[in-house]
């Protein structure tokens, strides 16, 4: 009996032993993969960052010497961002710099036509605005014709608006001085068109500095005869270089 709980007691003793064992096995294990992912994680995230960057330090390297090597091997190349700048801050700057000086006539000749129109409408309204005022007045009694006032209004708008068979027309100033209003927000907005088309027209022959115009094209019509259809036309003709 003694000697069959010697064997149970050391049966006890060696399970216990293994058990213990096996969760100082488990806990290293544990602690050791605990401690290594993060850090795994950390370095690999690190190396991607740096490749991120590493990868746009070198597309933007790229972008530029694209452009400068653009430059270098065809002297007609343009910077498009360049053109718009110079057209946007004096008309026909752009066109200089694109090479296209004919156009720069152009240019100052529609914005002279523009900028002449609201100058000129812009005087004839403050004219009218100020005859219509006059009229009023004298209309609620507050002036007279031949006073100091009246003789200020522009001597072509006294006959027909004065001193006409009907007496003061005053709608008939009333309905000039906002037509000609009118005129003068139209004008300035022509302007600004003349100048924003100045721009485009700068920033659009910028990109197309480097296209080939040539008489040489891989791709173009010609007119002759195809023997194919048996009859004479234009031919879509594409050469292969």
């Amino acid at each position: 009996m003694q000697f069959l709980n010697k064997i149970i007691l050391l049966l006890f003793i060696v399970a216990g032993t293994s058990l213990s064992l096996h969760a100082q096995n488990t806990d290293t294990t544990g602690t050791g993969v605990r401690d290594t992912l993060p850090a795994r994680m950390d370095t690999l995230a690190k190396k991607d960052t740096a490749a991120a960057k590493t990868e746009l330090k070198k597309t933007g390297k790229t972008k530029d010497k694209y452009i400068d090597s653009v430059a270098r091997k065809d002297p007609r190349y343009r910077n498009p961002g360049k053109a718009a700048f110079r057209s946007a801050v004096l008309p026909g700057w752009g066109q200089v710099y694109n090479r296209k000086i004919w156009k720069v006539p152009i240019v100052y000749a529609a914005l002279g036509i523009t900028g002449g129109l609201f100058v000129d409408n812009l005087k004839w309204y403050k004219r009218f605005r100020y005859a219509f005022t006059v009229a009023y007045n004298i209309q609620q009694g507050k002036d007279t014709i031949g006073s100091p006032g009246y003789e200020k209004v522009y001597s072509q708008l006294k006959r027909p608006f004065f001193e006409g068979a009907n007496g003061l027309n005053i709608e008939g100033l009333r309905s000039n001085r906002d037509q000609i209003r009118q005129d003068v927000d139209y004008s300035f907005v022509f302007f600004l068109i003349a100048w924003g088309l100045n721009v485009v027209d700068a920033t659009v022959d910028a990109h197309l500095s480097t296209f080939d115009v040539s008489p040489n094209l891989s791709l173009k019509l010609q007119p002759g005869y195809s023997e194919m259809a048996n009859t004479s036309g234009l031919s879509l003709v594409m050469r292969i270089k």
